[in-house]
């Protein structure tokens, strides 16, 4: 009778569980109702606290640490509600309790989460904001007087309205800039902002960027008037300084939106070539005066070098070569630039005659300035060069142009040199760019992809093209009309309207401009319609550019375009037709990149001359065939539609590439047929599902659609395809950089479904998501290739099946060419693991030696994970790494020198980083760990600097 008592308690206990676990296994569906409900809410609650978070960011606040941390918990809730839903699909009859229990745990950690989201306050806290922004500038020379007496009116009471004045060239901007620099630091302003304004006064454009410089620029109405009142009411809270840089012309400060600035101590200081601009403004004017000889000559040996003084016979004609720079910074710097390196005697008496011989009067310029920049440009030498630096003054004043982009536009043009292949023309245009910002006739830009050219260089150049041929340059300057056709003269050479407000090229419009090669239109965004006759008494074009407009179709015209050799469309977003272009022979290059066009127009086979092809479009899947091998001399060819093989197979003189294969079959017909010569760019998609639905909401598109800025990309994605069954396994590039594979299903490894060629050194980033077959990345019984052992950035996502890394089998560790297993990832630095249910332990101890780069490791959402790291031997059917040999000592210490951030969260099985008696030393470490329960710190810990730490 003593054992009835506990064995009814036994019994009572088994049958509670057992009672659970068929409520579980029966409720399953109802569960999992609720639990979406739930999350449903939880995401409503998400986007309700980010509004609020967004509206009040506007104000210039940033998040509570609070709130940043329970959005991180939602997403991990999304993340993990993913995986469960991939188990309903999967879900065995045994297994449904199983999961209906996780259901039930991850419904109560739902109404927590949603809980804790009740933020009764603001979800932001204020920061202080920025007062203005650095900029960039070089040593300030002379003008020491102006600059002192611009900071005394600043500091003082006396004068709110300042006009700094003096010719293009003398330093004003400059003079600004360090004044800029010198508010920030030290004086009490709330706000110091700057703003270029340029010759074409953009009302607009000025307002946006007063009150951007504000953080007020979402607060102006459209309304013109309106906008003013409102900039009004900005400033008047502020006690700033504002700098208008380069003003041509007077304008009412009030009607612009700036207020009065005497009312708060607030200044404002204009730059301006002209004095009676800063005069009718009602400023107090500084007039910049040129540098003395001693300031010059130092300017001009800062640039140049101090060793053109060490030969005595230059030391004099220096001193008069400097002189014939009138005291103008911009010219002493630009010509500096152009001597720099040279120490040859008769070089430099050769360059003094030529300044004092220079043409001394041009209209509309100012001489002294005219005569030094001429030298600069004449010293280029080279014509092709020099129209290269000409080219850049099509653009609006003050524009940053992107290298990548203006190079592209020399080739159209034919200013580079045919070099017989793309990647030597590019070569060849960034040595023209470089030497350009190196004599000083161009700027670096804001960021280092960009350049700019002085506003006083850019009116050189189109003073030199007054003379015929010459350009019509109207870039920026907010047309809503074409200019006139009386304007539209025979001699005309150029064209540029870029960057206007055109809303249409109307009928009746016809201009007779037989010498015309170049027209650009790009960045006219509301252009929708180009009337028919346009384009029919322009024989001579060879360039035209229609890029970001809103054009539906382009005129029949376009046909009489016989010399045309760059069409250029990208970003025609509407753009569905477009007429025959097989009369177009002269074409070297056709850009349809992300237009709308349904077909490829007709007559593109008759494109023989053709070295450069895009198209992309959603609505074209596949490229007609027959085409592309009449297109032999592509070089470049980027597209969204379907190709065949056998069909890339004949174009030998590819470099850069980028397009999709409908099956393995295809891609491997290309790839054998890629002997000798390869492109150095490629971007390739294999899988019938397209582009467009395999990047659709993934950050990788826009490595696609980058794809074009001449960086080298050598990837290839595999997307909903079968890799293996009756199939070969797929050879890869031997050049390859980045593999991406995608629910490929029947995946079971990589070594089982790909062939690496024996140099994979190339092979640096890898990422395999939601594939569930795989049981293993590497299966050593299937290859003894090292495929993994350059890999540096390793991405595994979604993987149900998989239970281990790496499978050693008998046949590799017989083979004396097969890596040892700390060898397999030894270039790796980034490890992420995310949402593999079935993964229990993630590296064996011999793994961990080879991880000696390693600077990154996280893993998410694997329910299983018991251990990152092991001693233990393989289990059958288990999740290590371990390959048998000796037997693991009872305290092992290992050194990952570079790792410096862990992340493991959501591993509720977690028990242990490392094994009992392994010791792993960093040098710093920062790691974050969240919702593993069951992690004990004691059995896994870290050395960091001689300090244990346990995590």
């Amino acid at each position: 009778m003593e054992l009835v008592g506990p064995i009814l308690e036994v019994i009572k206990c088994f049958g509670g569980l057992t009672c659970r676990y068929l409520d579980n296994h029966r409720k399953l569906e109802e569960n999992m109702s609720k639990l979406r409900r739930r999350v449903d809410g939880l995401n409503i609650r998400k986007k309700d606290i980010e509004l609020r978070k967004d509206a009040e960011l506007c104000s210039g606040k940033v998040v509570k640490k609070e709130v940043e941390r329970w959005l991180e918990d939602v997403e991990m809730i999304n993340i993990e509600m993913q995986t469960i839903e991939q188990k309903l699909c999967d879900v065995s009859y045994f297994s449904r309790g199983s999961l209906g229990k996780l259901v039930c745990r991850k419904i109560k950690g739902v109404k927590e989460i949603h809980q804790q989201g009740k933020f009764l306050d603001v979800v932001t806290v204020a920061v202080p904001p920025t007062r203005g922004v650095i900029l960039q500038t070089t040593d300030l020379e002379g003008e020491i007087n102006v600059n002192e007496q611009i900071w005394e009116y600043l500091m003082g009471d006396d004068v709110a309205m300042i006009g700094v004045c003096g010719m293009g060239g003398i330093g004003k901007t400059t003079i600004m800039k360090h004044i800029n620099n010198q508010l920030l630091k030290e004086a009490g302003f709330d706000k110091v902002i700057w703003v270029t304004v340029s010759k074409e006064l953009n009302v607009v454009k000025l307002q946006e960027d007063i009150a951007s410089a504000c953080d007020m620029k979402h607060l102006l109405p459209k309304n013109e008037l309106e906008r003013a009142t409102k900039l009004i009411d900005i400033l008047k809270t502020k006690r700033y300084v504002l700098i208008l840089d380069d003003v041509w012309k007077q304008f009412s400060l009030l009607q612009m939106g700036i207020p009065e600035p005497r009312h708060n101590g607030s200044k404002l200081v204009i730059t301006s070539r002209s004095i009676d601009v800063c005069l009718s403004m009602g400023c107090k004017v500084l007039k910049v005066q040129p540098l003395s000889k001693e300031e010059s000559l130092n300017l001009f040996l800062n640039h140049v070098g101090q060793g053109v003084l060490q030969d005595p016979a230059l030391k004099e004609i220096v001193k008069l070569v400097v002189d014939q720079c009138s005291g103008l910074p911009l010219a002493i710097v630009t010509i500096a630039g152009s001597m720099k390196g040279v120490d040859d005697v008769r070089e430099w008496r050769n360059a003094l005659y030529e300044l004092c011989e220079r043409v001394k009067s041009v209209r509309g310029l100012d001489t002294e300035i005219f005569k030094c920049l001429m030298f600069s440009y004449d010293r280029l030498g080279d014509s092709k060069i020099q129209n290269c630096f000409l080219y850049c003054s099509l653009y609006p004043e003050d524009y940053t142009i992107e290298r990548g982009m203006l190079i592209e536009k020399w080739i159209d043009e034919g200013l580079v040199d045919e070099c017989g292949c793309r990647q030597a023309m590019q070569d060849r245009g960034h040595s023209i760019l470089n030497r350009l910002e190196n004599n000083c006739l161009l700027e670096k830009g804001v960021h280092s992809r960009g350049v700019k050219m002085h506003d006083v260089l850019r009116d050189m150049a189109l003073s030199l093209k007054k003379a015929n041929p010459r350009f019509m340059v109207k870039a920026g300057m907010k047309l809503k009309e074409l200019p006139r056709e009386h304007e539209w003269t025979a001699d005309l050479e150029k064209v540029s309207l870029m960057d206007n407000s055109i809303s249409e090229i109307p009928p009746g419009i016809s201009p007779k401009c037989e010498s015309l090669s170049t027209l650009l239109l790009q960045g006219n965004h509301e252009m929708e319609r180009i009337a028919e006759p346009f384009f029919e008494r322009m024989p001579g074009l060879k360039v035209l550019d229609l890029s970001y407009t809103d054009i539906r179709y382009l005129p029949n015209s376009i046909s009489y375009l016989e010399n045309l050799e760059a069409l250029v469309l990208r970003s025609c977003l509407k753009l569905r037709h477009v007429p025959s272009i097989a009369k177009l022979t002269a074409l070297r290059k056709l850009d349809f990149y992300c237009t709308a066009i349904e077909e490829v127009p007709h007559g593109t086979e008759m494109l023989i001359n053709l070295t450069y092809l895009a198209l992309d479009s959603e609505n074209l899947k596949e490229l007609p065939m027959g085409i592309l091998p009449k297109l032999a001399n592509l070089q470049y060819l980027v597209t969204t539609s379907y190709v065949r093989g056998e069909e890339m197979a004949k174009l030998r003189k590819l470099e850069i590439f980028s397009c999709l294969f409908p099956d393995p079959q295809d891609f491997q017909k290309y790839i054998k047929s890629m002997a000798g010569a390869r492109p150095i760019n490629y971007s390739l998609l294999v899988g019938s599902y397209g582009v467009f639905e395999f990047f659709r909401h993934r950050e990788p598109y826009l490595v696609w659609l980058q794809f074009e800025q001449h960086e080298i990309h050598k990837n290839v994605y595999f997307f909903k395809c079968r890799l293996r069954g009756d199939q070969d396994p797929v050879v890869l590039p031997s050049d390859l950089e980045a593999l991406h594979v995608e629910e490929c299903h029947d995946l079971l490894s990589l070594s089982y479904s790909f062939v690496f060629h024996d140099r994979v050194n190339d092979l640096k980033h890898c990422y395999i998501w939601q594939c569930n077959g795989i049981q293993c990345l590497l299966d050593l019984s299937y290859s003894s290739c090292n495929l993994l052992q350059s890999i540096e950035t390793l991405h595994v996502r979604r993987l149900q099946t998989l239970r281990r890394l790496v499978r050693v089998g008998v046949p590799a560790m017989s083979t004396s060419q097969g890596p040892t297993l700390p060898a397999i990832f030894s270039s790796l630095k980034v490890f992420y693991l995310e949402s593999c249910s079935s993964i229990k332990k993630l590296f064996s101890i011999e793994l961990v030696q080879g991880l000696q780069n390693l600077e990154e490791l996280e893993v998410v959402c694997c329910e299983k994970m018991e251990e990152i790291i092991t001693s233990e031997e393989e289990e059958e059917g288990g999740g290590g790494n371990h390959v048998g040999g000796p037997m693991v000592p009872e305290t092992t210490t290992f050194v990952l020198p570079k790792l410096k951030k862990l992340r493991l969260l959501n591993l509720p099985e977690l028990k242990s980083v490392c094994s009992s008696g392994v010791t792993i030393h960093v040098d710093f470490l920062d790691y974050k760990i969240h919702h593993c329960q069951k992690l004990k710190p004691f059995p896994s810990c870290f050395c960091i600097s001689g300090e244990k730490v346990f995590v």
